[in-house]
Formats: C-alpha cells, structure tokens, sequence
C-alpha cells in the first residue's frame, strides 16, 4: 500500500502540467480513478503536495524520491510511509531543518524553495519566508461584533482546539471543519489573520478623516472580506461593491446575506478596461455619490499565499509579476477619479513582490495628489499565515 501510494502520487504529478489549480486538477483525477477510498485520497494528496512544497529543490532528484524528502522536509511528527520506505528519516522528523537535510544526505543551501527571492519586498526576511512553505498555513477566523462570547462558548462545548491572536482572531489547524460549529458570516468570518489586520489601516483612515465616512467603495470586492470587515468596523456606511466576475458577486450576495448586510449596491466592472470618464459616469449613477473611503484590494500574484497553493512555487512565470503590476496601474488610475477630497484610498496585495507592494505606493503617490499615510507589509510566514501588503492615501 505504501508503494502503491507514492507511485500514484508520482504518476499524478507527471501528468499535472500547472494549467489550473492543482486541487483542481487532483479532484478531477479522483473522479475519473474511483478505485481510491477517502484515505487514500487524502494520502495521496498529501504526497504531490508535499513534493510541492520543495518547490524547484533538487532539480536532480527522481520524482519518488523528491516526494519522500518532501514528506520528510514537511514533516513534524513520524510518519507511517517514512517508517516504512525510509526509518532513519522517520526518527529525525523533529530535529531542526538543518539536521534533517543532513540526515537525508541533501545539502541545506540547496533548498531553494521559493525561486524568486530577488523579487521580494525588502522588508521580507527571505530565508524564513521560503521555509514557511514548508508548512500549510493554519485556518483563521475574525470574531464578528456581538459574538465573541457565543462562538468561544461553540468552541469549548465542541473541543475544537484553537489558539487566540487577538480579541477577534482565532487559528485552528486547516482541517478544522468549523463549518459544523459555526453560522459563518454571521458569527465569525473566515478570513486569514495578515486580512484580518487590515483593520488597523481601516482604523487609521477613521481617524486621519475630519468627517465620518460614510460612502464606501470596494472596487475589487471578490469573496467581501474586507467589505464585511468595513462594516464591522465603521458601522453605518454606504456600501457599494463592484468586481469584474458576476458569478463572484451573487456568491457576495449570499455571504452579505448571511452577514446581515441588506443595504449595498452591486456592479460588474472592469476597472481594467473601461475608460475613466465611463467608469465614473456609470459609477456615480449607480452609487449616487464620489466615496469618502475606496477599498482596492487588486487582483495580483497570490505570491502570498502560495504557501496554500506550493504547485505555484514551480509552475508560477516571473513575467507576470509586470502583467500584474499594468492591471493594478490601471484599475488604480480608474478608480482615483472616484475618491472624494481629504479621503483616503486603501490598496491592498496578497503579494510579496515589491513591484506589486511598495513600486505600486510609489505610483500612487507620483500619478496623483495622494499622500502616503501609512504602508506595511503584513507579515505572517511566522504565525502560519499569509502574507499581504497594505498602503493608506489620502487624497488632498
């Protein structure tokens, strides 16, 4: 069985090519191959997903083999395969990484897992962010006003173990199905805890205004984190969200609905491709005022997350960091016209790269009469979570 399982994974991944998502791409594979039972699957993935986590390491190595030092690279406690096909390892799993790699004969230097480190934000400590992809990042959730006491309550009568960041963010490992604690979106949101930290530059655009803020547009509203996330934090606002997929934006309405928000307008646009007189023509008619607070959370490499999607470490090309960093020029340059005087601008990446990070802040600030409040990286390759970049603008 054991062979049979890392034969299988090899086979899988030879025949992945990165064309699509590789969770995807394994599902579809269990669908036509139905012979595996839930366990096998599962430890099949597993295996093509640690043999991804090495990302380009050890370019010599067969497949099989790279998937064991995956699994022994990525391993924290003894594992039933490595006891199996390679004991030794499987005595070494919690010694430091260093040890492991000289256990397994490897050298240390050549774990060049993420492969694009001279891209990097400056802030990013490159070592440590590349060996976090070693380990998934763990499952957050964000507290919803009004229901702390009830979901720590779920919590505990469940036995669900869980550790607390914050007031309102609690981590749990990946495979906690707290689907079946919780009502989502209306107690708790599940929402990474570097997107949970947003708030503070929420809060920092609160007290830089002179005026409540009121209108607020969440011009790349995706799934509606941080659009719940206003909410929560600035109360009583005008919500409009826009996104260039209509599909993700009737899942939206279900999430606001489950949320309680009852009171937003919703628009499929292309920042991208529309021209700036247009947009805001079609805008304002649909939200009937300039905003006092626009929330661009731009579409960008992931290169944050990839720790949830490690395929991306080898399949991922380095020319479409500028591909990227053209469609946040453009959605950036369309949406600026929208924002009302002495209100801020909130930009916001899941990405490392200091073209989508700080050179974007730098355009911002040069292509307009923005002022730069506030900007960060957001790091969380040291508490199992993402990574993002966030910059606050007003604009005088």
């Amino acid at each position: 069985m054991h062979f049979s399982h890392l034969n299988t994974a090899a086979g899988i991944l030879r025949l992945y090519g990165g064309e699509e998502p590789f969770h995807h791409f394994i599902k579809d594979y269990f669908r036509q191959h139905k012979k595996h039972g839930s366990k096998d699957r599962k430890r099949i993935s597993g295996l093509c997903y640690a043999y991804f986590r090495l990302g380009p390491s050890f370019p010599g190595t067969t497949m099989e083999e790279k998937i064991l030092l995956g699994l022994f690279l990525c391993a924290v406690r003894p594992d039933e395969l490595l006891e199996n096909l390679r004991p030794g390892w499987n005595a070494a799993v919690q010694q430091p990484l260093k040890d492991k790699c000289a256990v397994a004969g490897v050298a240390y230097e050549a774990l060049t897992i993420f492969p694009f480190t001279d891209a990097l934000s400056e802030t990013i400590d490159k070592e440590t962010f590349a060996h976090a992809h070693l380990q998934q990042p763990d499952l957050f959730i964000r507290l919803r006003p009004g229901y702390e006491k009830k979901v720590l309550e779920k919590l505990d009568k469940a036995g669900e173990a869980w550790r607390r960041l914050d007031e309102t963010c609690i981590a749990f490992s990946n495979a906690a199905k707290i689907d079946t604690l919780l009502e989502l979106d209306k107690e708790a949101v599940v929402q990474d805890y570097s997107s949970q930290r947003v708030g503070a530059f929420l809060q920092s655009a609160v007290d830089s205004s002179q005026q409540p803020i009121r209108d607020v547009w969440d011009c790349c509203a995706a799934s509606g984190g941080k659009s719940i996330l206003a909410k929560d934090m600035l109360g009583d606002i005008r919500l409009t969200v826009s996104d260039v997929r209509k599909p993700i934006l009737v899942n939206l309405e279900k999430r606001f609905s489950a949320a309680g928000i009852k009171k937003y307008k919703s628009m499929v646009l292309d920042l991208a491709k529309m021209e700036p007189a247009g947009l805001s023509a079609q805008v304002l008619a649909k939200a009937g005022s300039s905003f006092d607070l626009i929330i661009a959370d731009v579409p960008c490499s992931g290169s944050g997350t990839w720790g949830r999607t490690p395929e991306s470490l080898s399949f991922f090309k380095p020319a479409e960091i500028d591909r990227y960093q053209q469609l946040q020029k453009q959605i950036v340059s369309n949406a600026l016209p929208l924002l009302k005087k002495g209100r801020c601008f909130l930009y916001i990446t899941c990405s490392v790269f200091k073209k989508e990070n700080e050179d974007m802040a730098a355009f911002i600030e040069e292509n307009g009469d923005l002022r730069l409040l506030r900007m960060e990286t957001l790091k969380g390759y040291d508490k199992k979570a993402d990574t993002m970049f966030a910059a606050l603008f007003v604009n005088e």
